[in-house]
């Protein structure tokens, strides 16, 4: 993977998952550069995107879909290959200067298993710092790495962490179930179906984890 660029660009990949065009989605893509990944490529009329560049092996576009967007630059590849067609698309948003990377359609689908990859890749990707956010547009989440960091969700909106390792050291702030200096077990639920008070402030001293937040789900409130 090619190290991000000095500067701040960024770019959104559109995978092949569910979709939902909302308020916060559209203001993320505002003004970013695009890259689809194969059958992506169907969310971009509705986002009001131009993707620069198609990567896959388009065993997921129909024909129509190809037929609407004649001018845009392809790279196909064989199917049989070593890497999904969201992680070449990644590759090529960093080969092209990306820095903070939007994975759109990134959760939820028909295909559980490329859902969790994207999470997985998600905080490989952060680690080789770069800035990573996954969306469906109903759900978000954030890959968490040792450090500190704060993320806008609105008042009353539901959110969970779900440690990919043990964690320690984990603080969560303006939540309805703060945490302080706490160590969470690997496969622990406790923090599971959070509620948000505006912007949460986390920290972690070691671990890995994802946040996944329901911005529109104000049922916890």
């Amino acid at each position: 993977m090619t190290k991000p660029a000095s500067t701040d660009q960024t770019f959104v990949v559109l995978l092949g998952g569910a979709l939902a065009v909302t308020p916060r989605l559209r203001a993320d893509v505002a003004g970013a550069r695009t890259v689809a990944a194969d059958g992506g490529m169907r969310h971009a009329a509705a986002l009001g995107l131009t993707p620069e560049i198609w990567v896959g092996d388009f065993d997921s576009t129909p024909p129509e879909l190809i037929a609407a967007w004649p001018s845009i630059e392809r790279q196909p590849w064989p199917a049989a290959k070593n890497e999904t067609d969201g992680a070449l698309a990644v590759s090529v948003a960093a080969e092209r200067g990306a820095k903070s990377i939007l994975l759109a359609g990134a959760l939820g689908g028909e295909r559980s298993d490329h859902a969790l990859m994207h999470l997985i890749h998600a905080v490989s990707l952060e680690e080789e710092g770069f800035s990573i956010k996954l969306t469906s547009g109903e759900e978000e989440a954030w890959p968490l790495l040792p450090g500190s960091r704060e993320i806008d969700l609105p008042q009353g909106s539901l959110f969970s962490v779900l440690g990919l390792s043990p964690l320690d050291g984990l603080s969560l702030g303006n939540a309805r179930y703060p945490l302080s200096d706490f160590s969470l077990p690997f496969g622990s639920s406790r923090t599971i179906s959070n509620v948000a008070e505006g912007p949460i402030r986390l920290s972690l001293a070691s671990g890995r984890a994802i946040l996944i937040a329901r911005p529109y789900d104000l049922s916890g409130a």
